[in-house]
């Protein structure tokens, strides 16, 4: 699980084993698994930083 900020500055916990795509356009928008799509503040590059270090966590 990793943790985001929506642009409302709510913080929220999403699972990183069903993220599809994370494209920033230029907002950066994640597309999970279920066809949802979520607007987070997050760059592209941190979302991918952070679900590298969750895995790296889980898996070592």
């Amino acid at each position: 699980m990793i943790e985001l900020t929506r642009y409302n500055d709510l913080k929220f916990t999403v699972n990183a084993d069903i993220i599809e795509f994370v494209e920033e356009t230029p907002d950066t928008v994640i597309t999970l698994t279920t066809g949802k799509k979520i607007i987070v503040k997050e760059s592209r590059q941190e979302v991918t930083d952070l679900v590298i270090s969750y895995k790296r966590a889980i898996y070592h």
